[in-house]
């Protein structure tokens, strides 16, 4: 059969936190589409964007393909924070001395799903990338990070890392993760982390004792935790306007 005219489903282990609903009707051209972009060696390529329902349709994919050239550098910065289901899909390929750096936000309420999905290809020596994304959920909504890093047998010297961490503020909602390492190499450094909780009750106890409204301190204990995710933006006024669009849509909770 024609793999465009095949709809993954859930039973797929890059899809298993998808919205299974979506894909049994989804066209099949546009999930199978990737768009492209090619970094010339030396060169860095920037991307930046806030993913909401007010912007397109209420449930997409988004599928980037990236092969970034030696010493180059690919640097994609995103907040998922509306729409039915969302799906931003990242893989990169780096030749020697290449760098992929990522920073990722899901943010949302209601029956949302909402995913990261990147596979990081060092495929030469010597080449580094690094991941950050952050969830915050309430209401029944899901933020998924799904990462996969293939460091190839001639890779050595690859630095890689991710990180991802979430907060649930709402009993019902759902963080899940799968971090993946496949490595053929052996001298590389190569690690992951993740970690789901709730939003920190001492530090909220702690603000309130000093007259801080619980809505002003829970938008600042959420500012701090996924401007994580933005640290690598060099611009200050772009990592300014990427905190500010996102918390935008925090919605008020308990």
């Amino acid at each position: 059969m024609n793999q465009l005219a095949t709809l993954p489903t859930t039973r797929d282990e890059d899809w298993r936190y998808a919205d299974a609903d979506f894909l049994a009707a989804a066209d099949p051209a546009a999930v199978h589409h990737w768009r492209t972009v090619d970094v010339p060696p030396g060169e860095t390529r920037f991307e930046c964007k806030v993913i909401s329902a007010e912007d397109g349709p209420s449930s997409a994919i988004d599928r980037l393909r990236v092969h970034v050239g030696k010493e180059g550098c690919f640097e994609a910065f995103a907040t998922i924070a509306g729409g039915n289901y969302q799906r931003l899909e990242i893989e990169v390929t780096l030749e020697e001395g290449a760098h992929f750096e990522f920073g990722g936000v899901t943010l949302g309420g209601g029956d949302k799903v909402q995913e990261f999905v990147t596979r990081t290809i060092h495929a030469h020596p010597n080449a580094t990338s690094n991941q950050v994304v952050r969830a915050v959920q309430w209401g029944r909504s899901t933020g998924n990070f799904l990462g996969r890093i293939e460091v190839a047998r001639d890779a050595q010297k690859t630095d890689a890392a991710q990180s991802f961490r979430a907060i649930l503020l709402e009993k019902g909602a759902t963080a899940n993760t799968k971090p993946e390492l496949e490595i053929f190499a052996d001298d590389v450094l190569c690690a992951h982390g993740a970690a789901i909780g709730q939003l920190d009750e001492m530090a909220r106890y702690y603000m309130a004792s000093r007259g801080i409204a619980p809505a002003i301190a829970k938008r600042l204990l959420v500012q701090a935790f996924i401007g994580d995710a933005f640290v690598a933006i060099t611009d200050d006024a772009t990592r300014d306007s990427m905190l500010d669009e996102t918390l935008a849509f925090l919605e008020p909770t308990p």
